[in-house]
Formats: structure tokens, C-alpha cells, sequence
């Protein structure tokens, strides 16, 4: 298990079952919290994504395999696991719970072993599959290149974006790793929620580490998607600032020799790939283009996007 206290969302309308897991559930050292119905539960997974989600079939409001599709249609909480408890042993219950998104399943009544054995299985494989980033609990570079593999072999338009903020390594010295931390995972925000309003339905975003991300989109909206990501970024950069540093537009930082340097505030760049002119063979050859396209975004003084250089670069103010 990861070194955090592993944190499990009990949904179930009935109060004495929560109950009954959460005396189960607390002492094997978890986190556990509850809702008491599907709406409820939905809530809390999009407030606070936990590590794990024990969830009832049935359930008022939303029934079980509902809150399960809908956070398979998420980005960031598609691949929060999902133990589905069921008061019946029919196969076709299961297989709807299993084909709306949920990992495994447990029939009730159950042996308390039995649960663990099955939390802990289920943890384990998602571990294992996802290899997700600690921070903002995107999937990380197994789960990337097993995505790009795989949209590569499907065939069709692709559009890869590489994204990475300028002069966030000053940032992070100067204001500390917390703050430096909390813009990573505003970050992630805004390239979750932009992506979801001017995206495609099954793009895929992707923490590589650090400051940077991969988004793989569609080619017809790669372009509106890389400005809309822009201007949202845009747009919160001077919250992440001291109300000194907001006010003159750019921070005052101290350099490893010691000298006092002018930096202009937070931006990104944008390396965007597609295979609409060429073809794109391997994740390696992705990641080459992307790398070299990024070299040339960065060094521009602002957030940019650029699309194509050896075809004639595309940027956007």
C-alpha cells in the first residue's frame, strides 16, 4: 500500500451496514468515510476522490451502477476502484454492476476476511494498473504509454499535447514545495474541467511528473482545446501569487548568486502532436516531436501553444 492512510467512501442507505464496515475497515488501519445514498456519494468522490469506493447495488436517488458510469465518464475518477455489494447472488446483477465500471463484487452477507481479502486485491491491482501520480492522482507514465499504444493501434485522428509551465522551478524555491504543489494540482484542475467543456468525450490526461502533463484529444478540437487551456490557466495565474508580487505582475526572486531578478508570472507551454500530416508510428516518436516542439514553445515569453514547427509553427497569444 501507498506510505498515506489509504482513505475508503462506505456508500450504503442502509446505516447499520456502514456500520458494520466501518468496524470491519477501521481497525485493518483505513480511512473510512460515508454517504447514504448515490447522489451523496457522487458528492464526496468529486469534493475528495478516495482511494477506494465500497458501494451498495442499490441505493435511492442513484442506484449503485448509475454513480459508477458516471465516474467512469470522469477523467480523474475513472480509475477510482469500485467494490459493488449486492443483497443477491443473480449473475446478471453482477455483470450489470461489472459493465457499468465496477472492479469487483461482494455478496451480502459477507465475511469480514472475505471484504479485506478483497479491498486489498482490488487496491492492489489498481496500483499495479493505474501507477497513478501521488499528487494529483493522474495516471502516470505505465498507464500513458499503454494509452498512447493503444490509441495508436485503434487507428484514427490523435492529437497529443505536451504541457509543462514556465519558470515554475522559481517559483517553487521562492514561495516553497506547498505552494509549488498546490499550483500542480491546480493545474491538473483546469486541465481536467477544460478538457471536459472543450474536449473530446474520451480524452485522456496524463501526469507525467513534475510540471508536466500529457493530454491525447481528437485532431478537430486539439487547437480550441489548447486555447481554451491557455486562457483558463491564464486567467487564475495572479491567485497564485502574494498580493505584492499580483499587484507589480511579476516576482522579485533571489538568484543562486544572490542577485535580485525580475521573473514574469506563471505560464505554459503547449507541444501539440497529431498525426494529420504525417504518421505518428510509436509513443517514442511522439514523445520526440513533442520534446522538440516544447523546446521552441518555451521559448517564447508567455503561454503558447505550437503545432507542426517543421511545417510551419502555429502559435497562439
Amino acid at each position: 500500500m501507498a506510505a498515506h492512510t489509504t482513505r475508503i467512501l462506505v456508500a450504503d442507505d442502509d446505516p447499520d451496514l456502514r456500520d458494520i464496515l466501518r468496524s470491519i475497515l477501521e481497525p485493518a488501519g483505513f480511512t473510512v468515510s460515508e454517504a447514504m445514498d448515490g447522489r451523496s456519494a457522487l458528492l464526496t468522490i468529486r469534493g475528495q476522490p478516495p482511494d477506494l469506493v465500497i458501494m451498495d447495488y442499490l441505493m435511492p436517488g442513484l442506484t449503485g451502477p448509475e454513480v459508477c458510469a458516471q465516474l467512469k465518464q470522469d477523467l480523474l475518477l475513472r480509475h477510482v476502484p469500485i467494490i459493488m455489494l449486492t443483497g443477491k447472488s443473480e449473475v446478471q446483477d453482477k455483470v450489470h454492476g461489472i459493465n457499468a465500471g465496477a472492479d469487483d463484487y461482494l455478496i451480502k452477507p459477507f465475511e469480514p476476511q472475505e471484504l479485506l481479502a478483497r479491498v486489498q486485491m482490488v487496491l492492489r491491482r489498481t496500483s499495479q494498473d493505474l501507477e497513478a501520480n501521488p499528487l494529483t492522482r493522474l495516471p502516470g507514465n505505465v498507464t500513458i504509454q499503454r494509452e498512447l499504444e493503444h490509441r495508436l493501434a485503434a487507428g484514427g485522428p490523435i492529437a497529443v499535447c505536451y504541457l509543462d509551465l514556465n519558470r515554475f522551478k522559481a517559483f517553487n524555491d521562492h514561495y516553497g514545495f506547498k505552494r509549488g504543489d498546490d499550483v500542480i494540482k491546480r493545474t491538473a484542475t483546469i486541465l481536467l474541467e477544460t478538457s471536459r467543456d472543450a474536449g473530446s468525450p474520451n480524452d485522456f490526461l496524463g501526469h507525467i511528473g513534475g510540471d508536466d502533463f500529457i493530454l491525447i484529444t481528437t485532431a478537430d478540437c486539439a487547437s480550441r482545446l489548447c486555447e481554451a487551456i491557455i486562457r483558463n490557466f491564464d486567467a487564475v495565474v495572479p491567485d497564485l501569487y502574494d498580493e505584492a508580487d499580483r499587484q507589480r505582475g511579476y516576482m522579485l526572486h533571489t538568484d543562486r548568486k544572490g542577485q535580485q531578478i525580475k521573473l514574469p508570472l506563471l505560464s505554459i507551454s503547449i507541444a501539440l502532436v497529431t498525426n494529420e500530416d504525417q504518421m505518428l508510428s510509436h509513443p517514442g516518436h511522439i514523445a520526440a516531436l513533442g520534446a522538440e516542439l516544447k523546446a521552441y514553445a518555451k521559448s517564447f515569453d508567455r503561454s503558447v501553444y505550437v503545432k507542426e514547427r517543421r511545417k510551419g509553427s502555429e502559435k497562439e497569444k
